[in-house]
């Protein structure tokens, strides 16, 4: 009989564990994904009982049906539930761990089962709660295997980041580490490896020869809101661009592994890292350009004078035999027309065209997009002939492939993903060590060339807008534009 499981989530009492953990786990459950008897314990300050635990998630999970118009099952959620519990206690404070282990002794004996931990809570209590898990000697796979998840983000710059790595290797080996980016488990994330590497179509193709340039694109509608305080001491560049849209980059510039294993995905995924020049001060002020939305500064929590950019393009560069001279274009920002997250493959045009265009008509050479939200899918577009009997016209047009009319159904939340991998011991979705501190070395000049006293005042853009004129400048300056946002 196998060990049983318990999936320990400590800041139980946060938002992120009602709004996505639990719910990927229940929905896991309802699936028959996760090990018989698997038990869920929530770990928090905050006072309170199973069974009030159990009616806090109920109530989010029966808002969040009514909202898109979906039953809640009552019947599967109270089985579900059953095996849902909370202990209050404070682990960085002295016996803090004393309740949680005799909730385990008390349901597991001295043997102990298997047990996953998840770090919901603030970044800057990684390191101790680490320490406190290792002294109590959670780390220790005796009834089973000891695993823990640490959400993002991973350290403030490369100095912390390498500080926050050394704290956890002293309690854990590396292959006991999950270091969640919720985005790596979007479905059409994933995706990028299948298209590329299982169809013979496009792989011949994907290389300097025959791609005039890439554009990764993360747009988000909302602003700051409520989160000002948070966000303006991190802004865009730490918050997007060191994990979701490096790792972007990474599968879309990666060379195929010899085999779908943790280990060598993330050796193809940090030679791709290894690749980007890591920007000097001169390079790194040319290469980033900056933005923030009009009111970002009337924002609770936002100090009137902060210029924490919300919007940035970056110019990045593979410099290896696949990629020479491909400039890959990176932008993500919030308050922005519409939320839209793609990447854009801007093929290069014909070398001879025999076909006569008119005078005021440019070729528009072939492009294939891959949406990663809202409306996941993917297009390729190319030319036709307009049918008519004097001449030849060309007119570009689309051939989209959509996920929701292919499979009909709604596609799972990434959380259900990334948890399941951990349970399974699949660490491909998740980030290695050298992959943080080297996207951090890439990251750093720039975020210091947004900085200081010398550093540019970011450019005001309207809210609901493309972003600020200054992301145009800067693909001007190769003489291409941007993909605009739906």
């Amino acid at each position: 009989m196998a060990a049983p499981l318990t999936v320990v989530i400590f800041g139980a009492s946060g938002d992120l564990t009602a709004r996505k953990l639990i719910p990927a786990l229940y929905n896991l459950g309802l699936k028959g994904r996760l090990p018989e008897g698997t038990k869920v314990l929530g770990v928090a300050r905050t006072e309170n009982s199973d069974a009030g635990f159990r009616e806090l998630i109920a109530k989010k999970l029966r808002d969040a049906a009514g909202a898109a118009k979906e039953m809640f099952d009552e019947a599967k959620w109270a089985e579900f539930a059953a095996n849902l519990h909370y202990v209050p206690t404070d682990v960085t404070k002295p016996d803090g761990m004393a309740a949680i282990a005799k909730w385990f002794e008390d349901r597991e004996g001295k043997g102990g089962g298997q047990r996953l931990f998840y770090l919901s809570i603030s970044p800057e209590l990684y390191p101790q709660v680490s320490d406190v898990l290792g002294q109590a000697g959670f780390n220790k796979e005796e009834g089973g295997f000891r695993r823990l998840i640490v959400e993002k983000p991973f350290g403030h710059d490369l100095a912390t980041a390498r500080a926050l790595n050394k704290s956890l290797h002293a309690n854990w080996r590396e292959d006991q580490l999950y270091r969640i980016d919720h985005y790596l488990g979007k479905e059409t994330v994933q995706n990028i490896l299948i298209f590329r590497f299982a169809n013979t179509l496009f792989e011949p193709l994907w290389n300097y020869q025959y791609i005039d340039h890439v554009q990764i694109t993360v747009g988000e509608e909302v602003t700051v809101g409520r989160r000002g305080a948070y966000y303006d001491g991190s802004g865009v560049l730490r918050d997007m661009f060191q994990s979701h849209i490096l790792q972007v980059m990474t599968l879309v510039a990666m060379e195929s592994p010899g085999r779908y294993s943790a280990d060598s995905l993330r050796n193809e995924k940090m030679k791709v890292l290894d690749g980007i020049a890591t920007p000097t001060k001169i390079t790194a002020a040319k290469q980033v350009v900056v933005g923030q939305y009009d009111g970002y500064t009337k924002e609770p929590g936002v100090p009137a004078e902060s210029k924490t950019p919300t919007f940035a393009a970056v110019r990045l560069e593979c410099q290896n035999g696949r990629w020479k001279g491909v400039p890959f274009y990176l932008r993500s920002g919030k308050g922005l027309k519409s939320r839209y997250s793609e990447i854009m493959i801007q093929f290069r045009c014909p070398p001879h065209l025999m076909f006569p265009l008119p005078k005021d008509e440019i070729l528009q050479c072939n492009r294939m997009t891959l949406v990663i939200q809202p409306n996941e899918g993917i297009k390729l577009n190319f030319q036709t002939k307009v049918p008519a009997v004097d001449g030849v016209r060309l007119q570009p047009r689309d051939l989209s492939f959509d996920y929701s009319e292919a499979y009909g159904e709604k596609l799972p939340e990434a959380y259900e993903r990334l948890l399941l991998d951990a349970i399974q011991g699949e660490a491909s979705l998740f980030m290695r060590s050298d992959e943080i501190e080297r996207a951090w070395e890439i990251m750093d000049p720039l975020i210091a060339a947004t900085q200081g006293d010398d550093a540019p005042t970011p450019e005001q853009y309207p809210v609901g807008s493309q972003g600020p004129a200054c992301a145009t400048e800067l693909l001007g300056r190769d003489g291409r534009e941007w993909q605009p946002l739906i």
